[in-house]
């Protein structure tokens, strides 16, 4: 006798359940406002206002600075040995004198908590909602367990990624591949509504934006 799995099952009661529904197809309107754009000062105010209120940490930076302001965050939250994804630039941390361990998919992801923190950078982000977006399949924004179990999370977003609105966002994404959508660090409220951060990912996100390439 072989048993089901959990999505086996699971699929075969939507199945079921779509066999007997008669009604007819719904069509869901798509009537989204799109082609939204700001300059590039007023879309980087937005997008740091939006980051502040989330409680991250934010840095401007060029270029030709990413490297001293990446060690410089690095300094200032003590951490002596972060993660990267095998595709992050390794000129972005040539001013980090700690240690560095390149992840991959054969390290478990219970010894991530071993790492200070994680470097990374990012797909696309959005300035309305502060949103930033990872796509798992980029060699320099890597796996999910690398973003969620250590406590300090640094992101590099390049302003010329960040969309004004949602719409303009996730039209640069590529659907098929695993997404990852972060506003601020994790936090929850425990039972008396007190916020409580860091239960389900970084206690800590530092933003670094790239004002230019």
């Amino acid at each position: 006798m072989v048993t089901a799995t959990a999505r086996e099952t699971v699929l075969h009661r939507v199945r079921d359940a779509l066999a007997l529904s008669d009604g007819p197809e719904v069509t869901v309107p798509r009537g989204y406002r799109t082609g939204r754009s700001l300059p590039d000062e007023e879309r980087l105010a937005l997008f740091v206002d939006r980051l502040v209120d989330y409680r991250a940490q934010v840095r401007t930076c060029t270029a030709a600075t990413t490297a001293a302001v990446l060690a410089e965050v690095l300094q200032a939250h003590g951490a002596r040995k972060i993660g990267v994804p095998p595709g992050l630039d390794p000129a972005w941390l040539a001013g980090y004198d700690g240690e560095t361990v390149t992840d991959s998919a054969d390290v478990p992801a219970p010894s991530l908590d071993g790492l200070d923190g994680v470097v990374t950078g990012s797909a696309v982000s959005c300035a309305e909602t502060g949103t930033i977006f990872l796509d798992g399949a980029a060699a320099d924004q890597g796996r999910r367990a690398l973003t969620l179990v250590p406590d300090l999370h640094v992101c590099v977003v390049e302003l010329s990624s960040v969309r004004t609105g949602v719409p303009e966002a996730v039209a640069q994404l590529t659907p098929e591949h695993p997404i990852t959508l972060i506003s601020g660090p994790s936090a929850t409220s425990d039972i008396e509504l007190e916020r409580v951060e860091g239960v389900h990912g970084p206690r800590t996100l530092a933003v670094v934006i790239r004002t230019d390439r």
